[in-house]
């Protein structure tokens, strides 16, 4: 079987060995154009690209794929399928009909819930139990298509952005695994459809929302804290100083300070009044600093310690 791949991030490189490893010949590996990284803003391939450069693999980065060129040279390719995981670009109709198999999409969530850009990070937000990956048949809507195959795996305590997304980065390279083994087999995939109840949409992370709000129950900035690492992470204000959050614990404890007042700080971390409840602010970075433990911190700012403020 004929696979041409299209993934970007760290996310789709277990996705694409999966590929490599099932006997199928990836004939092609389609990627995002290189873009700036780092503080000299240099040119950086992405992800995909190096291991599919590792591996001896062709390489397509066009910045589209509307163009006819683009579609006739995916089309020379002759693929029976084309599989998609956090690609990035949009695949017109003329693309999805190209493979004779179709396209497969590797998607991080149960659809229909968290159809979209960030799955994983909004999933943690809304306080969700549990997610997943669902091995999807792709059509022109955005996630809309068929589930093929689904993987599901608990939304752990202490999870986050980055914890989940390996996780599910490593069930989505095994749901796509029994895919293409069972159809390589002779298998036809049951294709059902979404339901039509249940929808909702994870939008593109913004750096805005980053900031902690004190006013807000603690619960839901633990979540913040948590999606957030390891970008864009949370920011917050502790005694006039804005610090980046890395680490933080709710606790559901009475109180009747103003938000964001500091009411007590010590080994464990630093208590800060919320709109419900208590967060324990445990790991810290200030402007131009590594990450820090709480404790650490408190020894360059010792006026914390003990009475509230």
């Amino acid at each position: 079987m004929r696979v041409v791949f299209a993934g970007t991030p760290e996310f789709a490189v277990p996705c694409l060995a999966a590929c490599r490893a099932s006997g199928a010949e990836v004939v092609a590996v389609y990627t995002q154009p290189d873009r700036p990284a780092g503080r000299g803003r240099r040119l950086a391939p992405s992800p995909v690209k190096q291991a599919a450069l590792e591996a001896g693999l062709p390489v397509e980065q066009p910045e589209s794929l509307k163009s006819a060129e683009v579609q006739a040279r995916l089309a020379a390719y002759a693929p029976d399928l084309m599989v998609v995981v956090a690609y990035g670009l949009i695949l017109p109709r003329k693309v999805l009909a190209i493979p004779r198999l179709g396209c497969w999409n590797v998607h991080a969530s149960l659809l229909p819930r968290w159809r979209g850009a960030a799955p994983i990070q909004r999933a943690i937000l809304a306080g969700d139990a549990e997610t997943g990956v669902d091995l999807m048949r792709m059509e022109a809507g955005l996630d809309t298509g068929p589930v093929l195959l689904e993987k599901r795996t608990p939304i752990r305590p202490d999870d986050t952005g980055g914890t989940l997304h390996d996780r599910l980065a490593a069930l989505g390279a095994e749901a796509l695994a029994e895919g293409l083994a069972r159809t390589q087999a002779g298998e036809v995939l049951a294709a059902v459809p979404q339901p039509a109840e249940g929808v909702t949409y994870a939008h593109k992370l913004d750096k805005a929302e980053a900031r902690l709000d004190f006013a807000r129950p603690a619960i839901e900035l633990e979540r913040q804290v948590r999606a957030f690492d390891p970008w864009p992470v949370a920011e917050g204000e502790i005694a006039g100083e804005p610090l980046r959050i890395w680490a933080a614990q709710a606790l559901d404890r009475p109180h009747a300070a103003a938000p964001g007042s500091v009411l007590a700080a010590g080994r464990e971390g630093i208590e800060l009044a919320c709109g419900k409840g208590v967060l324990r602010v445990t790991v810290v970075q200030r402007a131009g600093g590594r990450r820090i433990s709480a404790a650490d911190y408190l020894n360059a700012r010792p006026e914390l310690r003990g009475a509230p403020r």
